[in-house]
């Protein structure tokens, strides 16, 4: 009865969301267009004059429900975001133009549903040509794996005209109907899982995202915290250009407060405070450190995971992240919490301890804190990864890296441009590449033709000298601005 009691409570905090549909299929086959179409028509009561700011997804309404658009077409942008995120769209449209029916993109497209196991629509659109042959199509996706009511299969095929809007209320409405077979469903009351669609930086108010609600609601004000980013929440605003206070599951809102740009696909929730975020910060940037005192080309573990399922699992991941100039050595694998002995085991062999939903007593904690052992814990394997690979990738360009410099002024000649630098690390030389960056973000590229001290030629400058350097590029360089040289 008990047991009873608790599943009736679970389900009655269970809310149907907005489906989240997603435009796939080859170049040129109309994907723009429909999206295109479908804003401009349905966009709810054509807020602020019917301008809608573009912030990579939007949302309709229809028949008193809604849907939301992912207005990033192409399967590249689907997968990466599926990569990090998961489920990223419940319902994937497949666009397929009548006149030329399936494509190399067509294909891929495909490959990319069926591996994320998305429920699908086909579109079949241009179909307003003469002399097109729509059963073409269908017997075409049918050899390809998709196929559609007719030819064997189950999938709902729709003639539509990206172009006049024919057969475009039809699609809708099938969406509708294939949402409430999937009986889409969420939780408010859980934690917040947010998902960057798009970023970028703006000139005035900095880094921005686009985050798709998953779970949980976003409120003005809250603390959150990604892979790539964190940040309190500034200022929202959603499709219409309007300011709103909270979002609800299956909602694009674009935010403003991160402190840098995230990476599409990261995963945000929300946290406590600044200062947790910031220390969660810190230990990804502890981590680095740790990857860069293991010995050169060399990164060693130790695994410890809740199954031996999930260990398999992981290791095998993780040996994928090897490359020729990074290898990945797993020193000691298991199952079960994180113990003083793994700490031990992991000073002399340079070891970072990587923890799968396991847990740490303090004692074990404090002893890794006295010998610097690193230890990292994850609940989520693709954040493991993710991780893993951020700071093996960061590893790899930092021992490229010869010289870092900051620019101090700059000179225009007639012909080439001259920066006055101070060398802040390494030794910079005549023919280095460099790459100029600006708020950590790289602007441009080049090749340094000289170096001159004191009007005199010098064949390289070290840590903490300032010298005159001339460049092959003509990259619109600031005071402050660094140099990297490799």
């Amino acid at each position: 009865m008990e047991k009873q009691k608790k599943q009736i409570t679970v389900e009655n905090t269970l809310t149907v969301k907005p489906p989240v549909v997603t435009i796939l299929g080859h170049v040129d086959h109309g994907k723009t267009t429909l999206l295109d179409y479908i804003r401009q028509t349905k966009v709810a009561e054509k807020e602020h004059g019917g301008i809608t700011q573009h912030i990579g997804a939007y949302q309709i309404e229809l028949q008193g429900k809604k849907i939301t658009f992912i207005d990033t077409p192409g399967h590249e942008a689907f997968s990466q975001m599926r990569r990090r995120g998961g489920q990223v769209a419940d319902i994937a449209v497949l666009v397929v133009a009548a006149d030329d029916g399936v494509m190399p993109q067509t294909k891929e497209s495909i490959s990319h549903i069926k591996a994320a196991q998305t429920p699908l629509i086909v579109a079949i659109n241009k179909t307003d040509i003469l002399g097109i042959s729509v059963e073409k199509v269908k017997k075409q996706l049918a050899e390809n794996g998709v196929s559609v009511e007719g030819y064997g299969g189950d999938v709902v095929a729709v003639n539509i005209s990206a172009r006049t809007g024919q057969g475009v209320d039809e699609l809708l409405e099938m969406i509708l109907l294939t949402s409430e077979l999937i009986e889409l469903k969420t939780n408010l009351k859980v934690a917040l899982k947010a998902i960057v669609i798009e970023s970028r930086l703006d000139k005035y108010r900095g880094p921005i995202a686009t985050l798709l609600i998953k779970d949980g609601i976003l409120k003005l004000g809250e603390t959150i915290y990604g892979q790539t980013s964190f940040g309190k929440v500034r200022t929202m605003v959603d499709s219409n250009n309007k300011l709103v206070r909270e979002a609800l599951p299956s909602t694009p809102v674009e935010v403003s407060g991160l402190e840098k740009v995230p990476e599409v696909g990261d995963m945000f929730t929300t946290v406590e405070s600044k200062a947790v975020a910031v220390e969660a910060e810190k230990k990804k940037v502890d981590l680095l450190k740790s990857m860069e005192q293991a010995p050169k080309g060399v990164i060693n573990l130790i695994l410890k995971a809740d199954a031996a399922g999930s260990l398999e699992a992981i290791e095998a991941s993780i040996y994928e992240l090897s490359s020729e100039k990074q290898s990945i050595n797993i020193i000691h694998k298991g199952t079960g919490d994180i113990t003083e002995s793994d700490v031990l085991l992991a000073v002399p062999t340079k070891s970072i301890v990587i923890g799968f939903n396991v847990e740490i007593m303090p004692s074990t904690q404090k002893l890794a804190e006295e010998e610097s052992v690193m230890i990292r814990r994850f609940n989520l394997i693709y954040e493991l990864l993710d991780e893993l690979k951020e700071g093996i990738a960061d590893v790899e360009h930092k021992r490229k890296v010869k010289a870092t410099a900051v620019i101090l002024a700059r000179f225009e000649t007639k012909e080439k441009r001259v920066l006055g630098v101070r060398v802040k690390s390494g030794i910079l030389e005549g023919d280095d590449q460099i790459t100029v960056y600006r708020n950590k973000e790289p602007i441009g590229e080049g090749k340094v033709i000289s170096i001159k001290q004191k009007a005199e030629a010098v064949k390289s400058v070290s840590k903490g000298e300032e010298c005159g350097i001339m460049l092959d590029t003509n990259v619109d360089f600031q005071e402050g601005d660094t140099i990297e040289a490799t």
